[in-house]
C-alpha cells in the first residue's frame, strides 16, 4: 500500500533529521578520536623527550661521578707514592755519601801504601787513624722487597654486573596513570577537586595534586596527603585552569606519571566579607576574617547575598580564641545592625558552643563545639514558597542542614518574606578567632 504523499514527505523530512542526528553523532566519534589520537602522540613525544633527557643526564652525571672517583684513586696513588718513596731517598742519599767517602778512603791508602814502611811512616798513621774513625764496618740497612709498598688497583668487576642490572631496570614507560580525576565541582572562589584509583593493582600511600590556569606553563603543588577530594580556593572566576593528579606507592618514594590533565572553572561569585568593621581584619581576597582586639563589637556580614539554596556554604575556623556563648556562625535573610549576634529573627546559626539558634530560639539538639580546624556547612533547600496555613507564621519555608565534626542537625526555618539569594555571617566577643568562608 502506496503512502500519502504527505505522509511520505513527513517521512522523509524525519530520515533527513535522522540522518543529520546521526552526521552530528559521528562527527562528534570523529572529534573525540582526534583527541584521543593527539594525546597518545602528544604524550608520547613528551614521554620520550622526558627519556632522552633523563638519560642524557644521567650519563653526564655519572661520567662525571667516574670522573671525580678516578682523581681520588690516582691523588691516593701519588700520596702513597710519594710518603714511601722520601725514606728511600733519604736511605740512598746515605748510602751516596758512604760511598763517596769510601772511594775517597781507598785513594789516600793506595798513596800512602806506595809511598812504603820508611818514607811514609806519618802517611799510614794518619790513613790508619782516618779509616778507624770511619767505621768501615757500619752499613746502613735497606728494606727488603717485601717490606716497601708494592702498589696495585684493586677492581671489583662484579659492580659492571651490579650497574648493568640497575641500568636495565631503571625506568618504566607507563600507558596509563594509576590515578585519574573524576569530578571537578565549582564552588564560590573554589574547585573541588576529586579524583580515584584506576589500577586496582596499584596501593597508593599519598596523592599530589597540581594546578594552573590554562595560560600558564608552570604547575603548582596545592595538596600532598591521603585524601581523594580537596578544594582548590583562591579560584577566580570565569578562568579556565588545569588540574592534574599523582600518587605515590606503598613504601615508594617515587611518584606516578601524571594523570590526564582536566579543565574546570567555576562561574560563581566568590564569598567575600565586608571590609571596613572594625572589629574584624580580613585577608587580600576578603576570604579570612580575623577577629582582632577591638572593642567593637557586632556581627560582620557578607559583602553582598551570595549564598544560593541548593549550595554548599562552608565556614573552616582557622584559629580560635576565647569562647562566648553568645558567638555566631551562620545565614540570615538581610542585614541588620545593632545586634551583637546572628542568634535573631530571621537568622540560623551555630553558636562556638555548639548551639544551633533559629529566628533567635536555641534549638534542642546541639552540635559539637567548634574547635581550631572545625568545619562548619549549612545546606539549604526550599520546601514550600506562598502562603502557609499553620500558625508558625511566615510564608517562605526552608529546609536546613548544619554539619559539624562529622554532625549534624536538620530543621525548617520560617522566613517572613521569600528570597533568592542569602547573606552570611559571624561574631565573636574576644579576638582570636579566624575563619574562612568558601
Amino acid at each position: 500500500m502506496e503512502l500519502e504523499p504527505e505522509l511520505l514527505l513527513q517521512e522523509a523530512r524525519e530520515n533527513v533529521e535522522a540522518a543529520q542526528s546521526y552526521r552530528r553523532e559521528l562527527g562528534q566519534r570523529l572529534q573525540g578520536l582526534r583527541e584521543a589520537r593527539r594525546q597518545i602522540q602528544e604524550s608520547a613525544s613528551q614521554t620520550r623527550d622526558v627519556l632522552k633527557q633523563h638519560f642524557n643526564d644521567l650519563k653526564g652525571t655519572l661520567g662525571k661521578l667516574l670522573d671525580e672517583r678516578l682523581v681520588t684513586l690516582l691523588q691516593e696513588v701519588d700520596t702513597i707514592e710519594q710518603e714511601t718513596i722520601k725514606p728511600l731517598d733519604d736511605c740512598q742519599k746515605l748510602i751516596e755519601h758512604g760511598v763517596n767517602t769510601a772511594e775517597d778512603l781507598v785513594q789516600e791508602g793506595e798513596i800512602a801504601i806506595l809511598g812504603g814502611v820508611g818514607e811514609q811512616n806519618e802517611s799510614l798513621w794518619s790513613f790508619t787513624k782516618k779509616a778507624l774513625h770511619i767505621q768501615l764496618d757500619s752499613l746502613p740497612e735497606v728494606p727488603l722487597l717485601v717490606d716497601v709498598p708494592c702498589l696495585s688497583a684493586q677492581l671489583d668487576d662484579s659492580v659492571l654486573n651490579i650497574v648493568k642490572d640497575h641500568i636495565f631496570k631503571h625506568g618504566t614507560v607507563a600507558s596509563r596513570p594509576p590515578v585519574q580525576i573524576e569530578e571537578l565541582i565549582e564552588k564560590p572562589g573554589g574547585i573541588i577537586v576529586r579524583w580515584c584509583k584506576v589500577d586496582d593493582d596499584f596501593t597508593a600511600q599519598d596523592y599530589r595534586l597540581q594546578f594552573r590556569k590554562c595560560t600558564s606553563n608552570h604547575f603548582e603543588d596545592v595538596y600532598v596527603g591521603s585524601e581523594t577530594e580537596f578544594i582548590v580556593l583562591h579560584i577566580d572566576p570565569n578562568v579556565d585552569y588545569q588540574f592534574r593528579v599523582c600518587a605515590r606507592g606503598d613504601g615508594r618514594q617515587e611518584w606516578s606519571p601524571w594523570s590526564v590533565p582536566q579543565i574546570g572553572h567555576s562561574t560563581l561569585v566568590p564569598h567575600e566579607w565586608t571590609a571596613g568593621f572594625e572589629g574584624y581584619s580580613l585577608s587580600s581576597r576578603r576570604n579570612i576574617a580575623l577577629r582582632n582586639d577591638s572593642e567593637s563589637s557586632g556581627v560582620l556580614y557578607s559583602s553582598a547575598p551570595t549564598y544560593f539554596c541548593g549550595q554548599t556554604l562552608t565556614f573552616r575556623v582557622e584559629t580560635v580564641g576565647q569562647p562566648d556563648r553568645r558567638d555566631s556562625i551562620g545565614v540570615c535573610a538581610e542585614k541588620q545592625n545593632g545586634y551583637d549576634s546572628l542568634q535573631r529573627d530571621q537568622a540560623v546559626c551555630i553558636s562556638t558552643n555548639g548551639a544551633v539558634f533559629v529566628n533567635g530560639k536555641e534549638m534542642t539538639n546541639q552540635l559539637p563545639a567548634v574547635t581550631s580546624g572545625s568545619t562548619v556547612t549549612f545546606d539549604i533547600e526550599a520546601v514550600t514558597l506562598g502562603s502557609t496555613n499553620n500558625n508558625e507564621g511566615g510564608n517562605f519555608k526552608l529546609r536546613v542542614t548544619i554539619s559539624s565534626n562529622n554532625r549534624e542537625v536538620v530543621f525548617d526555618w520560617l522566613l517572613d518574606q521569600s528570597c533568592g539569594s542569602l547573606y552570611f555571617g559571624c561574631s565573636f566577643f574576644y579576638p582570636g578567632w579566624k575563619v574562612l568562608v568558601f
